[in-house]
This record gives C-alpha cells, structure tokens and sequence, in this order.
C-alpha cells in the first residue's frame, strides 16, 4: 500500500472531524490493555474525532444501550497503572452468531460509528475481521427489516476495522510483543525469585508451571531469565526418553554443587505423541528415579494481574497512537491491519495475514512440524530458543581450545550486568575456552586483578542486581603499559567489555594504543549496558529497562499521593547524564505532563507555556501534575529553579513538591527483559569472538588489528548487529556522551498529545502496511 500523499500534508488536528471511533476490549485480559484505550481515547479526540467506549467487550456491541458511552479526556485519567481493562470484557456467545452481529451493526450505525479499534487475542480479532467482511450484507438485513433507514445505511456503508493485540501469551506471529507479554513475565519472574531462594534453603527442586496456552514463550523467556535446568514447551516436545535425560541433567547440576532446580513447564506442553506433560507427572519422575525434595507451583491468574510494565504502557500508547491514525487512514480497499511492533519499530500488518500464520502454526504443532513451528514463531521466538539450547543443553567440550578469554565491567553498575557476564562465561566454557574474570574494571586489568571463572561461579547470578565482578569508571589511556603487560601475563586472547559509555571509549583507547601494543591486538566486543541508555551503535542497553520500571513505579505512588492531596505538582528528577532517554520513556510510561530533556532544547518561553498548561488542567477533574527533568537537561534551569517557578507561578492554584530520585536508578533486581536482553547478548557476542579468532590465528598466535576485530554488539531496528568501535565515532558526541542520532526522540510527541498539548504529529513517517513473510516451504506473500 503505498502511503495517502494527503495524510502528510493534512493538518492531523483536523483528520478525524465528523468521524467516530469506538474501541473496545474482548477475551482474556492483559496488562497494558488500559494504556492502549488511553492512548486511543486522547488521540481521537487530539484528532477531532468523537470516541466511545464499548463495556463488556463484544457482549456490550451487542447489547448496546448503556454499555456503549461517550469517552472523555478525563475519563481515561489515572488508567495508566492499572491492570487488567477497566472498560472490561467477556467471552461472548451472541456475537458468533449473525443474529448477535445483526444487533451490534444497528448498534454501531445508530450512532454513526464506523471505525471500531479492537484489542483482544486472535480470536476476537478474528470476529472483528468477519464482522467487517459481512457489514454491507449486515446493513441490507436491516434496512429490510426496517431497524434502519436507507440514508443511515448510506452513512455508514463501511467499516475501518484496526486490531491490537493484548494477550499475556505472545502467540500472535507477525508481533515481538504483544500487549501484557512483558508483564506476565514481571509477575512470573518474582515468583522464581521468591521460590528460588527457598528451595537453596533446602536443596529442592522446583517445577514451575506458567501461563501462555499452547504457545511457549512465556515458559522459554522465563527459562532464559532464571537459568533453568530444563523447560517444556508446546512447540518443541522432547525426544524420546527425555526422562532419563532430564534425571541425568538433574544429578549431574547436583554434582557440581547447584543446591537447586527449576524446571519451567509450560501448561500446553506435550510429549512427541502429542500427550500433555503436566507438572504433577514430572515432579513424579523427579520424586521417584532422584529421590530429591520436589515441589511444584502453578503459577495461574497470578501472571494476569497486577500492574503494567513500563514496556507494556509504552507499548500500549505507542499501539493506541498508530492505531488511530491506521484507521483515519483507511480506505474501503484496504484490509483490516493489526498494529503490532517489529524491533522498536510501530508497524501495520494485515489482520488475516497474521491470523493465517498463527493457524499455520498450530497446524505444524499438529503434524510434528516442530522445527516450522518456531520459525513461525517469529525471529525473535527463534533467537530464544537458540540461546536457551545453546546455554542449557551441552556438557563442556573433553577437548579444550587453549583459548583465555577475559570479561570485564566498565562504568556504573547496572541491573542486568550479572546476566551477560554469566552467559558469556558459560558460552565460553561450553566453546573449550578459559574463561577469566577480571575484577574492578580497568583499574582491575591493569593490576592483575584477575581470577578464573568456572561453571558453577555464575550460577545465580541472572537475578543478582549491580556487578558482581565489581566495576570503575576508569578510562584505560593512561594505565596501557600495564594492561598489556597482564594481557601478556594471563596470555589473554580475547575480551568482552560490558559497560556504559566508559566501556566504548575505553575500547576506543584500547585499539588506538595497539600501534604501540601489540599484546592489545585482540578480538573485542563491547556489551552496551547502562541505564543511561546513552552507547552509541544500540538502540536499547541492558540494564535501562529495569531503571524506567524503578521509576514508573516511583512516579505511580508519587502520583498516588497527589491524588489525595488535590491541585498538587510533582517534579521528578531522573538520571542518564545527558541522555533523555529514561525521563522522556519514564514520561510516557508514568503519564507526565512534561519531561524537560538535554536533546529537546527548551526556553523560558516553553517553561511558563508548561506552567499555564497546569493551571489550566487544575480546573478539570484532574487536580494533579507530574514534571520529569533530566538531571543534565540544562544547566541553568535546574531542578530547583524549575521547582522555584512552579512554586511562585501556581501560588494560591497548586502547590510544588521535588523529589530527586537518584542511585535507586541504578539498583533493583533486573527486570525480565534485562535477564534476557543481557543473556542474547553475552551470548552472542563469546559465539562471535571465537569466529573472529579463527579468522586471527595466524603463525601458531593471535593477531587482529583490524577495524572489524573490535566491536559494539547493539540492537539496531530489528537485529542484533557488531559495528566497529571505530566506525561509530562519527555518530558519537563525545563531549555529551550521547549518540548523534537517537530513535526514542521520535515518541517525544506522543507524551506532549497525551498530556493534552496541542502540537502537530508528524504523519509523514507513518507506517505503511506490511505482510508477513512466511519461512522455509510456505508460500512467500506477494508484496503489493
């Protein structure tokens, strides 16, 4: 489909006059459902349309009366941190059959609706697609049975249909994430972390069983995040005698000193014959072949409740936005789309296409397709499932490769920290590699603070907030000599450096001093993880998700508390240097009226148009604001002027509180996506040094003195790619320690059209529709 040149060109203020939108929620509920209404709500009406919510999901269409209402500005106040759907839904009946849909379509014309935004799983997306494809059908009937008039039929003679997908299970294919997929996962994993440290107190093995139907992704991502011993998942049944298996990698992790187990089943999962393998059967086994204190947990609803991730809030406002703007831009030709997100990018995809690709899997399930099946999946689903075989299945080579490899922290702690250097250490071992842990950054390095690090010395360790290796914000320039005396001594022949901004400039250093060194002419590979979010080369860094999750909560109670002490304003202090990244994404996720950042300049002018914006929003139902600033963003409008201002200009209207939020930035436990994302990348980056050492080994030693032998492994749009140290120089600001070009500064409107101000949205970057791309023998869809 080839993009509306008007839609660039028209004034998005004025593109939904005259038109309504009605959205509802169906089927299972998922956190972050109320971000996607939020979101949808304020920018329909941002664009002069007239929204109504539909309660009770289909059941309400059907119904109609009180159940569909019109919707507000302020009545979507407040949502953001709840769970579940506050407009609610329901497994409907009526709406299957035609008579029910009959009803719902005399419903919808009544009031003149023609777009309707669903968000819901496959099945109700499913529904709203037949709805669409029977509506002139629909219409006929009932200007026949005189319901309706022939002229309001010819008002509404089509429906614009947008999907979003709210599932905790992720088993939409064409999606990464779907919406409350991140936190079903928050809730899993501090389950594992309150079980795990039980079960080491008695030497248990544990067997957890998650959520998710017949799909695994939940109990895979879960498996990655805490190291499990083994996982079940629909997809991929285990072989024949998995039994023993299983006993054998039980005893032997017993063996070598793990005083527990988890094994992680999912509640679709299935022998090759295709019967269940139910928690109950397999703590049997355990209980009767080892004889080990076995405990099993299902999880349940306990993964549907509770409060939205920041991802899932994000991910849920970033939907509401496109989804709008996907249905003011449809037209009669253009099939339903779902909205859905690829890497960090908002794409439109056709609903059946999806839909399709779903079934597909299923059927491949079925068949004993199981390799299809998790290409179907999606990349990410696959990338998972390589890692997880890779960390869990393989006992350490007899042969070894003689090969030190040396892993290091650089910076600030992070949350996540732990996960990559675990993962890179067993990668290591499972490679034949030496793996060594150099303590205390470069400061460490150059004093031969430097240990060898087993199998067992990481176990734990994907859960453990900070650096257990211990880590400093040295820069290497100036201890040189030193560090490649202990590269040389410790005959170290390759390094991952996981850090901040300090580990991409020590790198830099390191490969600008191998002219005179030649022991620093070695593979290296720099792990971007900060909160800061600031390395240039990747989009996100571990530890940055746990950060923007300590901070949406923060602003939640602060937020809390306003609410009881009306016509209060808060202003919140955030870290990242000079990176905006955390306020702006904190803003979005927290519902901010501002976020005050370094790379959005800002003046006297835009802080006293903030100001009126409170004064104005006072006089509403909602009696309370919520200001972000960076703590670099500028350096004369600091956090006390800002509070000093807000202070004298909202006297006798509101009163001011600051909060400064400070190291608590920096702890925690990591989050599930910083588990994972540190995970894939320590990981990935041991797999790449030991092609590069292949490539290096020249005359019995190592040399690599090219560009390409030292790298940042960052994830870019949609994968995850090594780019030379080197080569990102350019798109660096070194003064300001940020990247050049920053793909989140892209979101920053949508927090300002959410907080109620009235800018322009740019639509020219708008996402065309997309298809699906099938893998191996599937037919490939023909791109229009």
């Amino acid at each position: 489909m080839s993009k509306t040149s008007q839609s660039s060109s028209m004034d998005p203020t004025k593109m939904g006059i005259g038109r309504s939108i009605a959205v509802l929620t169906s089927g299972g509920d998922a956190q972050g459902m109320n971000a996607a209404v939020r979101a949808t709500v304020r920018v329909g009406l941002y664009t002069g349309a007239k929204v109504f919510f539909v309660h009770e999901g289909y059941q309400g269409l059907v119904d109609g009366g009180d159940n569909i209402k019109p919707a507000s500005w302020e009545s979507v106040s407040m949502m953001l941190q709840l769970g579940g759907t506050v407009i609610g839904s329901a497994r409907c009946m009526d709406f299957q059959a035609r008579e029910g849909r009959l009803k719902a379509a005399c419903n919808l014309v009544k009031l003149g609706i023609t777009n309707l935004c669903v968000i819901g799983g496959d099945g109700s997306l499913t529904g709203a697609n037949q709805f669409r494809t029977e509506w002139s059908g629909l219409l006929m009937d009932l200007v026949k049975a005189g319901k309706i008039t022939k002229d309001e039929a010819s008002k509404s003679s089509h429906l614009n249909i947008v999907g979003m997908v709210g599932s905790i299970d992720n088993d939409f294919c064409g999606t990464d994430m779907t919406i409350g997929t991140d936190s079903a996962l928050h809730r899993i994993i501090e389950v594992v972390d309150a079980i795990t440290t039980t079960a080491q107190s008695h030497q248990r093995t544990f067997i957890l069983e998650v959520m998710g139907r017949h799909c695994g992704y939940l109990a895979l991502v879960t498996a990655l995040s805490c190291g499990a011993d083994w996982v079940f998942i629909p997809e991929m049944p285990p072989d024949e005698g998995w039994e023993e298996h299983l006993c054998r990698r039980l005893a032997d992790q017993r063996a070598r000193g793990s005083r527990l187990n988890v094994i992680i089943v999912a509640e679709g999962a299935m022998s090759r014959a295709g019967k269940p393998i139910t928690s109950d059967q397999i703590k049997k086994l355990v209980t009767d072949r080892l004889g080990f204190d076995t405990r099993a947990t299902v999880l349940g609803h306990v993964q549907r409740g509770g409060t939205p991730s920041a991802f899932d809030r994000i991910l849920g406002s970033r939907m509401g936005v496109e989804a709008v703007m996907a249905l003011l831009e449809a037209t009669p030709d253009t099939p339903a789309c779902v909205v859905s997100l690829s890497g960090n990018q908002a794409i439109r995809l056709p609903l059946m296409e999806c839909v399709q690709v779903t079934k597909d899997v299923t059927a491949a399930m079925s068949e004993g397709r199981f390799e299809d099946a998790i290409k179907l999946r999606g990349k990410s689903f696959e990338n998972n499932w390589n890692t997880y075989k890779l960390l869990a299945h393989i006992n350490p080579p007899e042969v070894k490769s003689n090969i030190n490899v040396a892993i290091i922290n650089i910076g600030a702690p992070c949350a996540g920290m732990n996960s990559a250097v675990r993962s890179a250490a067993r990668m290591g071992i499972i490679q034949g590699h030496n793996m060594l842990a150099v303590y205390d950054g470069f400061d460490g390095l150059a004093h031969g603070n430097i240990e060898p690090l087993t199998w067992t010395d990481v176990s734990g360790w994907t859960g453990k907030g900070g650096s257990m290796l211990g880590t400093k914000r040295t820069l290497p320039g100036k201890m040189v000599e030193e560090i490649s005396l202990n590269i040389a001594k410790h005959n170290i022949h390759a390094m991952v450096i996981i850090g901040g901004f300090e580990a991409y400039v020590g790198g830099l250093e390191l490969v600008n001093a191998r002219e005179k060194y030649e022991e620093l002419c070695i593979p290296m590979v720099v792990i971007p993880a900060t909160v800061s979010n600031n390395v240039p080369g990747s989009d996100f860094s571990i530890g940055a998700d746990t950060a923007l999750n300590t901070i949406t909560s923060t602003c939640d109670r602060i937020k809390q508390s306003a609410a009881g002490t009306k016509r209060r304003v808060f202003i919140v202090e955030t870290m990242g240097g000079y990176c905006g990244y955390l306020a702006t994404m904190a803003g979005l996720a927290a519902g901010a009226d501002a976020a005050y950042i370094f790379e959005d300049k800002f003046n006297i002018k835009d802080l006293e148009l903030n100001v009126e914006h409170l004064l104005q929003k006072m006089k509403t139902t909602v009696k309370r604001g919520l200001i972000l600033r960076n703590e670099n963003s500028n350096a004369n409008y600091t956090t006390d002027f800002i509070f000093n201002l807000y202070s004298e200009e909202g006297k006798g209207v509101f009163d001011c509180r600051k909060n400064v939020l400070g190291h608590m930035q920096q702890g925690g436990t990591p989050t599930p996506f910083d588990r994972n994302f540190g995970t894939k990348m320590g990981a990935k980056s041991v797999v790449w040094l030991t092609e590069k050492l292949k490539e290096c080994y020249r005359h019995g030693r190592i040399f690599a003195n090219t560009p390409d032998s030292a790298c940042v492994l960052g994830m870019r749009k949609r994968a995850l790619q090594f780019q030379p140290l080197v080569d990102l120089k350019a798109e660096t600001d070194f003064e300001h320690r940020i990247p050049k070009t920053q793909w989140w500064l892209k979101i920053r409107p949508i927090m300002k059209i959410l907080a109620k101000y009235n800018i322009k949205l740019d639509t020219s970057e708008h996402a065309d529709m997309e298809h699906v791309i099938k893998k191996s023998h599937m037919v490939k869809s023909v791109e229009k």
